[in-house]
């Protein structure tokens, strides 16, 4: 599997927006890391349980700051 492809959301700017994570995927994987450590972990998941972890996020951090402090 190579996910090489990684890319942040267009909401992302200056500032804290370069505090944020990156997603990169495959056919049957999708990968999580922090872009302001790319060489550490990344979190990977097979592409239905990342829409599960996502829902699961929405459903308990409703706002950006929710989410970034969840991420650290």
């Amino acid at each position: 599997m190579t996910l090489d492809n990684w890319r942040k959301s267009s909401y992302s700017g200056e500032g804290d927006g370069n505090s944020c994570v990156e997603i990169s995927n495959s056919p049957t994987h999708i990968a999580v890391r922090d872009s302001k450590a790319p060489a550490r972990a990344t979190l990977t998941f097979p592409t239905g349980a990342f829409s599960a972890f996502l829902d699961e996020l929405k459903s308990t951090h409703s706002t950006v700051t929710d989410f970034a402090r969840f991420r650290g």
